[in-house]
């Protein structure tokens, strides 16, 4: 996939049938471009159907490694693409740390997707207990090494989210989000975009989507508040 901006929004397990309505119709009225929505499983058939033939993009925040069988509660990357998900997210911090997903998994789910022509977006971040020990390069590229030594990166997206700024209020600075995303960006083949996420708000949204490396973001609580939501994919520049 083409260097470029795109700003994704992660509902995480949040909705009900009428919230999402009531969203969509928000985000529908705008349309803007570069932007995607990563919905719950339930929800994705009712998602599809609203943003037809919108700007709006659409995904799933999970995709299993397996392509079929006996593997009770999982979808297949071939049945997320029926739906029209143009877009999977592999490795969030919290299927790592709540369902101990390790990086070779992640790398089999990445690869998952792109064999069924889905767009993984691809979650490296370290824990606040890994930063302050000076390991956030080692962590991330150990990351991102997993899913390199068996997949190109074509067609793919890259998202750098610190854990210990997920949920938490606190994010990193501009500065500290460049650093990272430089290192990265000298690591990973194709020039792919790599988004920023983690506690991005409307009001530091333009702040760190300034930084040349950073070329958009994946977008948590904020995604969830129609207004919060597009204004900063407007600080994007989408």
């Amino acid at each position: 996939m083409a260097r470029g901006r795109l700003v994704a929004g992660n509902w995480k397990m949040h909705g009900s049938r009428a919230s999402i309505a009531a969203l969509l119709d928000a985000l529908v009225k705008e349309s803007p471009p570069s932007c995607a929505v990563c919905v719950p499983f339930p929800y994705l058939a009712q998602v599809a159907e609203r943003l037809r033939g919108s700007a709006i993009a659409w995904g799933a925040q999970n995709v299993s490694e397996h392509a079929q069988g006996a593997y009770t509660g999982e979808v297949s990357a071939a049945m997320l693409k029926e739906f029209g998900c143009r877009y999977a997210l592999a490795g969030h911090s919290e299927r790592r740390q709540l369902y101990g997903e390790t990086d070779a998994q992640v790398a089999a789910k990445f690869a998952a997707a792109r064999a069924a022509g889905i767009t993984p977006i691809l979650c490296v971040g370290e824990t606040l207990q890994e930063r302050d020990a000076g390991k956030t390069e080692e962590v991330v590229g150990r990351q991102l090494g997993k899913v390199l030594e068996k997949n190109s990166f074509e067609n793919s997206i890259l998202a750098y989210e610190p854990v210990w700024a997920i949920g938490t209020g606190r994010n990193a600075t501009p500065e500290q989000a460049q650093a990272v995303h430089a290192f990265l960006r000298k690591r990973v083949p194709a020039d792919p975009p790599i988004l920023y996420g983690g506690s991005v708000k409307p009001q530091n949204a333009a702040a760190i989507f300034a930084m040349p490396d950073v070329d958009g973001g994946l977008i948590g609580g904020a995604s969830l508040v129609a207004g919060d939501f597009l204004d900063i994919v407007k600080a994007a520049g989408t």
